[in-house]
């Protein structure tokens, strides 16, 4: 594995340690919808997941990644057609 690649995946892992710290007091989706910055941290550490994916697949596009294409055009509709999402699909993702 390349060192690019490598540091794409570090920055992959650190996002999901992440979201599970901010969302680790979450219980329901209510209390989701309801805090603001839980919703927003966990919003853009979805779209650094797809866009270091992204950067992956451009230097090897035959890894073996399940489901890439979903996570990586999650990343493009929370960048450029964010009007798009709601608290809920973030929730159940």
């Amino acid at each position: 594995m390349s060192k690019e690649i490598k540091t794409y995946c570090e920055d992959i892992f650190f996002s999901i340690l992440r979201i599970e710290l901010h969302i680790s007091e979450i219980k329901t989706f209510n209390q989701f919808k309801n805090a603001f910055t839980v919703y927003d941290a966990g919003e853009r550490r979805l779209s650094i997941i797809g866009e270091a994916l992204w950067k992956i697949d451009k230097i090897n596009p035959h890894n073996n990644i399940t489901d890439k294409r979903k996570i990586i055009g999650l990343r493009h509709i929370l960048t450029h057609d964010y009007d798009l999402v709601s608290p809920d699909i973030i929730w159940k993702i």
